[in-house]
């Protein structure tokens, strides 16, 4: 019933208008994408201008500012200033705002809104990016989520999943991925037999390593491809998972902000999608370079405009005389470098991937930052700023239980509270610190 009433909203209004649209613009030249980009700067600055207090402030002194040619005299928004400025940023209008909470990757959540036709299009995005690959809802999919899922007596009898009969997807949970559970996973895959698989590529990772090892032979012909999400994809993911499920992995890049897309197609190359957002690749001065950090400016994000918003990834473009075959003429993108994804590792429960640890904060109010070190496999220690005026015991309780849905009720936790955490040398903040990766297989 959730997801039914989810899908409704995400179907429909507009949706198959940005659909129809998509599949239309596939085939533009590189020219007509650059157009369709500039106008939709233009009318994403013009909106932002006057509907949100910060772009009045932040932009109305900037001559031309929705010109895209001028986009390097627009202020750069870091993560920080974004969640510290919220609330100015958020546009006021008649028009109703959807709220949604991302987890925080750099050790805190933040709610960003929207209007419903701006997730309409992203949608839209989505599925005509899977769509080139016979995707559609509907088609019997594996999805593998940070979705808190199962209840004690799915665990006690090793039930990993849940499943949504109407859309024909089976959600299995992403935080009980150890070795006790894994062969249930393998045998439920290969009995339920998807044609998709979507989600997080480390949980895929550790089903598929664990089937190659202990002789499983998933049926042939039976996964049409592999759509991962949220994370960054290394050549050790792709090389097991395809082999495994034998099948092709398509990647994407995106953000639970609304960062715009970057696409795989079927030739494996990245393409950026120029009518989703700008993408710009910047150096430690702020200059543009072939391989440096991404700043991004999102169509898809009215609500909560996105305008030079470093993301904290990095990407390294393709040299431009290097061209695909595939007809979608979006410039090319060499390698998503991304983050280091890193994770905890419970007995109980398996490796806990960076996903699942930032979605840890969702729902509790009052964590300024925080981050986690593990030094022994039954503990953790976890360290927080907190917000005095805001935290207090209902939420320390909420975010405690949080973890044990994670690590489970075995492992001890230890909480530290303190004034700041510092960066690390590199001046980045990481939120996990892993130091006993070489105690697990």
């Amino acid at each position: 019933m959730y997801n039914y009433k989810a899908y409704k909203i995400r179907y429909g209004g507009s949706y198959k208008v940005f659909r129809e649209e998509k599949e239309k613009n596939r085939t533009l030249s590189l020219e007509e994408l650059k157009r369709y980009q500039a106008e939709r700067f233009k009318k994403l600055i013009e909106f932002a201008k006057q509907n949100s207090a910060y772009y009045q402030k932040t932009l109305c002194n900037i001559p031309n500012a929705s010109d895209i040619q001028n986009i390097q005299n627009l202020p750069i928004l870091d993560k920080e200033t974004l969640r510290q400025n919220i609330e100015s940023v958020v546009v006021q209008t008649e028009e109703k705002l959807e709220k949604s909470k991302t987890g925080g990757t750099t050790g805190k959540s933040l709610e960003v809104q929207n209007f419903a036709h701006n997730s309409q299009e992203r949608f839209a995005f989505l599925d005509d990016f899977r769509s080139r690959f016979g995707y559609e809802l509907r088609k019997k999919t594996a999805w593998f989520s940070g979705k808190n899922l199962l209840t004690s007596r799915d665990i006690k009898n090793n039930r990993f999943w849940k499943t949504d009969f109407i859309h024909k997807v089976r959600y299995y949970s992403t935080f009980h991925i150890n070795e006790d559970y894994l062969k249930y996973y393998v045998e439920d895959l290969i009995k339920y037999k998807p044609q998709y698989l979507v989600g997080f590529p480390s949980t895929m990772l550790e089903i598929a390593k664990y089937g190659l090892l202990n002789g499983y032979d998933f049926p042939a012909d039976t996964v049409k491809a592999v759509f991962p999400t949220a994370e960054t994809i290394t050549l050790e993911m792709r090389a097991r998972i395809e082999r495994f499920f034998k099948t092709k992995l398509y990647d994407q890049y995106a953000s639970s902000e609304g960062a715009p897309f970057i696409f795989e197609c079927k030739n494996n190359k990245l393409h950026l999608e120029l009518q989703s957002g700008v993408f710009e690749v910047l150096d430690e001065n702020n200059h543009p370079t072939q391989s440096g950090r991404l700043v991004v400016t999102s169509f898809t994000n009215e609500g909560t405009p996105l305008i030079r918003y470093d993301i904290g990834d990095s990407i390294t473009l393709e040299d431009e005389s290097v061209t695909c075959t595939c007809s979608n003429n979006n410039p090319l993108v060499k390698e998503i470098l991304g983050r280091v994804d890193d994770y905890i590792y419970s007995p109980e429960n398996g490796k806990i991937n960076i996903i699942n640890v930032a979605n840890a904060v969702k729902d509790v109010e009052g964590v300024i930052k925080y981050q986690i070190l593990q030094n022994k496999l039954n503990r953790i220690d976890l360290i927080i700023v907190k917000d005095e005026n805001i935290y207090n015991t209902n939420q320390e309780s909420k975010f405690i239980q949080n973890w044990k849905d994670r690590l489970g009720n075995k492992m001890e936790l230890k909480i530290k509270y303190v004034d700041d955490i510092p960066v690390e040398k590199s001046g980045k903040f990481r939120m996990v610190k892993n130091n006993i990766k070489h105690l697990i297989n």
